[in-house]
């Protein structure tokens, strides 16, 4: 794998690598700190907000590939935590991705993953996996919004009833590592009805929501939300007794940001 160009914006800096056999993937540097790095070369998954598996899966990438993403970086940039959070859906491809972690940790690096939770299987090896943070994108409760989402899902009442099983086996410390992601599009998931869905599951849970906001991808018809939108979507969770966080600014980057991320960009 190598290094074939580096883009850059006044928040993020994107990287474009090629591995052996000529596919391309992309990390990205963002808080003056961490590397999103990826998983797969594009996604089964096909969000239908999201570039990187706008053309679905091409393969996975070995741990030795997902590693080469900090290797190949990191004599000229100060990573101390990594995100394995890029294309790809890492329950898809979770024995390598495991791999990665465990090396990852024995840099001396954080590690965080996020997932969809497909397939299951994959996503009971990542829960317990020696990750510093797992992120489960839910992206809406009701089953058939998420099907609107998400080409490929698992039902959450299977991803969530894993999820208790393993609560039940693990200290505070370890459940207070998972939180739920929701990415907002306007009229698909950011109604009263939607919202008040999300803070019942993270209520049951006492799991913290981190809102994410869309981020536009070149011919995707979806709309994200006004600030006042996304605020008064953060009021609502909070009112409810909810933790929430929100997208920072590095992750609302046109370069870089959630989504964005792409295996067919022009270099």
């Amino acid at each position: 794998m190598r290094v074939i160009k580096e883009l850059r914006s006044p928040l993020n800096r994107l990287f474009i690598f090629e591995t052996d056999d000529g596919h391309r993937v992309e990390a990205v540097f963002y808080k003056g700190e961490r590397l999103c790095v990826s998983s797969q070369v594009g996604c089964p998954v096909r969000c239908v907000f999201c570039a990187s598996g706008k053309n679905g899966l091409k393969r996975n990438l070995t741990a030795e590939e997902i590693v080469s993403q900090y290797e190949l970086l990191k004599g000229e940039l100060p990573i101390k935590g990594v995100a394995v959070a890029g294309i790809g859906e890492p329950s898809a491809n979770a024995d390598e991705v495991v791999k990665a972690i465990e090396k990852f940790k024995s840099e001396g690096l954080k590690v965080t993953v996020s997932t969809t939770g497909y397939p299951i299987e994959g996503f009971k090896k990542l829960m317990g996996a020696p990750h510093d943070g797992l992120t489960i994108s839910v992206h809406a409760v009701s089953e058939e919004k998420r099907r609107k989402i998400f080409c490929v899902s698992v039902p959450l009442s299977q991803i969530f009833g894993e999820l208790e099983e393993f609560f039940g086996k693990v200290s505070s410390s370890k459940r207070k590592k998972f939180q739920i992601g929701s990415l907002l599009i306007k009229g698909v998931n950011d109604s009263d009805e939607d919202l008040k869905a999300l803070g019942e599951l993270a209520k049951k849970f006492r799991m913290t929501v981190m809102l994410m906001a869309y981020n536009r991808v070149p011919g995707v018809d979806l709309e994200g939300l006004t600030e006042e939108e996304y605020e008064r979507a953060f009021l609502k969770l909070r009112e409810m007794g909810v933790r929430v966080t929100l997208s920072n600014r590095f992750r609302r980057d046109p370069l870089g940001g959630c989504g964005t991320l792409t295996i067919s960009r022009e270099v």
